[in-house]
């Protein structure tokens, strides 16, 4: 299944709901901020009890486990595109659709130990690969099947907003303080 969420919007303006402006953020401190969102989502996990972390607010809405599943899982799916970008000449990015990899992978059942640590793993791997671009590489570009372009910044700042966002759909608010 194709991308079919437009989110790309999120590079031109603030997020009108979490209140994120990607515009104030660079690439290159995508990183550290990152690391710093993944910690929040494990802070979460470790802090709430079990029973609440797996229960959907509504039947529309992720529990918070499903959601920390999600994060961790974008962090893999945008590790690997940005991986693709930096080594291929403008690849197209394989189709991930999010709502059938929780449905899949079972979000709902997963133990929040183990997605905490694996939400830190995921989290870290992508810093890492962020702090290693060059500075000439942040222009390299690529694109999803529905026609939507990144340049490899545009794609990270495009991600941050993510797990941003999905904190407010669990009822935090975060914001980069200033760098």
């Amino acid at each position: 299944m194709a991308d079919t969420k437009d989110w790309t919007w999120v590079l031109d303006r603030a997020c009108g709901e979490c209140d994120f402006d990607s515009r104030t953020v660079t690439p290159e401190q995508v990183a550290l901020l990152i690391a710093e969102v993944a910690r929040v989502w494990v802070a979460l996990v470790e802090s709430t009890p079990e029973a609440a972390l797996r229960e959907r607010p509504a039947p529309d809405r992720w529990s918070t486990l499903e959601y920390a599943c999600h994060v961790r899982d974008v962090c893999k799916v945008m590790d690997s595109r940005l991986a693709l970008l930096l080594v291929e000449e403008d690849p197209e990015f394989a189709n991930w659709d999010q709502d059938a990899t929780a449905v899949a992978d079972r979000y709902d059942a997963q133990d929040p130990r183990t997605v905490a640590i694996e939400l830190v793993a995921a989290a870290d791997a992508i810093a890492e690969r962020i702090a290693a671009v060059q500075p000439e590489q942040w222009s390299r570009t690529g694109r999803r099947s529905d026609g939507a372009r990144f340049s490899a910044g545009s794609l990270m700042r495009y991600f941050l907003h993510d797990p941003v966002h999905h904190l407010h759909d669990v009822g935090i608010a975060w914001q980069p303080g200033p760098r």
